[in-house]
């Protein structure tokens, strides 16, 4: 079982080396290694061009974007197995063995993954030490990704390896000039035709409070070209039952969010046109508590405004897990 590993590079000097490293030492060894450089105007191109190693070839392109960079990687790739990574993230030695094992006890599944730890970045020393258990992980079949997002967030673009030749029939896997959610839009339609198999047990690890980082940048004041997608595919009528309102309520949550954001900003209008938009998810508690919050007089918005943002900077007005009925 051979892997091609994808990586997307534009810029990232700083941190690519480590990111090498952490490929170069996995105890799988039936592995080639893609760096896609994306236009860089770092010494970043550079620096993975000087590795001695047959297996670590670089790519070269005029900058298109993150899409386009791992679109490209997927088609130079000849491993019978495509692992994405960021160029400023990290690997376990165990990472590729583990998904090895992930894949010989599920043969059905075309992708494969393990959980991610995120680690906040340190200039000189990452990443730190974390617990990995000893004890062979716990593997999950995900049958319905929307179903099972909305009990938390699975899939990472630095912890998910997919079988070549469904992604071959997919290209342009990653859309095209989009930097939100461009693989959880992968990651979905893969799951609407095959399962996916996750090991419990974190072998990537996620650099976070990087200031130029993609998750910085984004402000949700509408809802992401994948998760309009999403829901179209869900309005199909070849859809099956439980997708369909998986699908749906899982848009509904992102929907929750963006009157939450609103709120913080203090755009009520907006907030009130979010949550009738979200109306599909008025059973759970968090649409009721989000309306609650829209109706508080507003002579208390800026103890509200200053709440609702204390609590995105914590990263807790993401969608809340909520099962779908």
């Amino acid at each position: 079982m051979k892997f091609s590993v994808v990586i997307p590079l534009y810029n990232k000097a700083a941190f690519i080396e480590c990111t090498l490293a952490s490929v170069l030492a996995q105890r799988w060894t039936s592995w080639e290694l893609i760096v896609v450089d994306d236009g860089s105007t770092d010494a970043g191109p550079a620096l993975v061009a000087a590795h001695a190693d047959a297996r670590v070839r670089l790519v070269r392109q005029a900058n298109a974007g993150v899409s386009a960079a791992r679109n490209r990687g997927i088609a130079e790739a000849q491993g019978e197995w495509v692992a994405f990574l960021d160029a400023d993230d990290w690997l376990h030695p165990d990472y590729l063995a583990t998904l090895v094992k992930v894949q010989a006890a599920c043969p059905t599944a075309d992708t494969v993954a393990t959980d991610l730890v995120f680690l906040p970045h340190h200039p000189t020393h990452w990443p730190p030490a974390w617990p990995v258990p000893a004890m062979p992980p716990e593997i999950e079949l995900i049958t319905c990704l929307p179903e099972r997002w909305m009990r938390g967030p699975t899939l990472s673009s630095s912890s998910t390896a997919v079988r070549r030749s469904r992604l071959l029939g997919m290209q342009p896997c990653f859309p095209l000039g989009e930097t939100q959610g461009e693989d959880l839009d992968l990651w979905f339609r893969l799951s609407e035709s095959a399962p996916i198999a996750m090991a419990h047990t974190p072998l990537a690890a996620y650099r976070i409070e990087l200031a130029d980082s993609l998750s910085a940048r984004h402000s949700a004041h509408a809802l992401a070209p994948f998760l309009q997608r999403l829901h179209q595919r869900a309005l199909h009528r070849a859809t099956p039952r439980r997708w369909r309102l998986a699908m749906l309520l899982l848009v509904a949550q992102h929907e929750l969010s963006l009157a939450r954001q609103n709120l913080a900003a203090g755009q009520r209008a907006l907030a009130w046109h979010w949550l009738w938009q979200a109306r599909l998810a008025w059973r759970h508690k968090r649409w009721w508590a989000t309306a609650a919050l829209c109706l508080l007089p507003v002579r208390w918005s800026d103890g509200l405004h200053s709440w609702l943002a204390l609590r995105s900077r914590q990263g807790r007005i993401t969608p809340t897990p909520t099962p779908a009925p």
